[in-house]
């Protein structure tokens, strides 16, 4: 069920957008749909990031029409930060980190009984460990398998997918979120890699995917971002310390 603003939560589900007009109202109206046959209380914080279609327009009509909807503009592409804030504005005990083009409350119904139980202090879902099947195209599933690759060689990482969906305790987590120091495609990334690092139990669960639509950012116009972000992002975990400002 959705709460008012001043009731407890259970549930807050955060799901970075961008130019998303063509799947957002059905995605969301999906969404809302399966979560009122499930037993929380819940909030769906849709995080807006520099949109140059209807997606902000769209989206404030949902907020309208659904009581525990809402929608904050970041006001420039950035889906880490988006993700981020999201994070921090979210009241549930219980945190999901979702995509719109997936909006998968099975992952949910897996992941939320191990937190409850102690089992674990982050649930990701693996497009890539065994049990998962990711049907998105080849070249998508290559890019999953170097970005991974790249930091198992540049920080340690130790599971098979950080990129998509998690789940946590948000108390357990907000820490190791002040001290994230990247951005854009990596924050998610950090986010897992440092909840692993700084001793938290972090539990990977298979994931089914399929593709709705083709990524709202071409692939190869993230490279320098993520390239840069991975070098600050090195630098941080072997060193200790953030990475220096650059002076502009």
């Amino acid at each position: 069920m959705a709460a008012t603003r001043m009731e407890h939560l259970d549930l807050s589900i955060v799901i970075p957008i961008y130019n998303e007009e063509g799947i957002l109202a059905s995605s969301v109206m999906e969404l809302v749909d399966k979560l009122s046959r499930l037993p929380w209380s819940y909030e769906i914080l849709l995080s807006e990031n520099g949109s140059r279609d209807r997606t902000v327009e769209i989206g404030g009509e949902l907020a309208a029409r659904y009581p525990g909807v809402s929608i904050h503009s970041l006001g420039q592409p950035n889906y880490g930060e988006a993700l981020k804030q999201g994070i921090l504005r979210a009241r549930g005990t219980y945190v999901v980190c979702d995509e719109i083009d997936l909006c998968d409350t099975g992952f949910y119904t897996r992941a939320l009984p191990l937190l409850g139980r102690g089992e674990a202090d982050m649930v990701v879902g693996s497009k890539a460990m065994d049990g998962a099947h990711d049907k998105r195209p080849a070249f998508r599933r290559a890019a999953t398998q170097v970005i991974n690759g790249m930091l198992r060689v540049a920080v340690g990482f130790k599971g098979t997918d950080t990129h998509g969906l998690k789940a946590f305790r948000r108390e357990t987590l907000l820490e190791t979120v002040g001290h994230c120091v990247v951005d854009r495609d990596l924050f998610a990334s950090e986010l897992v890699i440092r909840a692993g690092r700084e001793g938290l139990r972090v539990v990977e669960i298979p994931l089914d995917v399929t593709e709705k639509r083709p990524p709202s950012i071409n692939l190869m116009k993230r490279v320098p971002n993520v390239l840069k972000n991975l070098v600050k992002l090195t630098y941080a975990i072997r060193t200790g310390r953030k990475p220096p400002s650059r002076r502009r």
